[in-house]
């Protein structure tokens, strides 16, 4: 059984549905942003950097997994799906799964940031954010004019990405002639699992209120 503890976010939300996808049991833990549950003592013993998402992996000594795409690669691993054996189909999956944490999340929750809750109006910032978005946007419609899965077949790269993708109006970015990632990004938000691990968890309070408080993060 894996302890998943979340919110409403892009990041949590690959987590969610990869679980879905591996079919594996979890017990849901949402953390409430505005009261600062991922700051108490209790959730810094599982992710000492006080963010979401974290798992626990009760049936392997209670071990604990924090940052998204380390978790992403341990269910990999742990379950033999989503991820490659062969080696250079393997470093390929993770290359894609490392564009994503090195820059589609970043540029984009900056983006968000300027875009939606900075409380003055820096057009520099903002034009710089969803530019670079925009780019990495390009990047992999390019990639996916070669093959329908960013490492080819559906796997992590395609799971932590899609969550970030789908927001791409949230953020101010728009899809105009990127006619490759809008058939992925049809293609992902169509399967079963990934339904459901959007639907994680429940929401409390409305999306919009959700993922301000998510993002408000990147700014303490």
């Amino acid at each position: 059984m894996i302890d998943l503890y979340t919110a409403a976010t892009p990041n949590g939300h690959k987590v969610s549905i990869a679980l879905e996808e591996l079919g594996l049991p979890y017990e849901v833990h949402p953390l409430n942003f505005e009261l600062k549950e991922q700051k108490s003592p209790a959730f810094l013993k599982i992710n000492p950097n006080g963010r979401i998402p974290a798992i626990v992996d009760r049936d392997n000594d209670n071990f604990a997994v924090f940052e998204s795409g380390a978790i992403l690669l341990y269910l990999a691993e742990l379950t033999g799906q989503l991820l490659p054996q062969d080696a250079k189909a393997r470093s390929l999956a993770i290359q894609w799964l490392m564009f994503q944490i090195g820059g589609v999340g970043p540029m984009q929750g900056q983006a968000n940031v300027f875009f939606r809750y900075f409380p003055e109006k820096l057009q520099p910032a903002i034009d710089r954010y969803q530019h670079e978005t925009r780019r990495l946007y390009e990047v992999l419609d390019s990639r996916l004019s070669e093959a329908p899965y960013l490492a080819g077949e559906y796997g992590i790269a395609d799971i932590a990405t899609f969550p970030w993708v789908r927001l791409y109006d949230w953020a101010g970015i728009s899809l105009d002639g990127l006619a490759h990632l809008q058939r992925w990004l049809a293609a992902i938000e169509a399967r079963p699992a990934v339904q459901r691990g959007l639907a994680v968890p429940k929401r409390r309070e409305p999306d919009e209120q959700v993922i301000k408080g998510a993002q408000s993060m990147l700014m303490r």
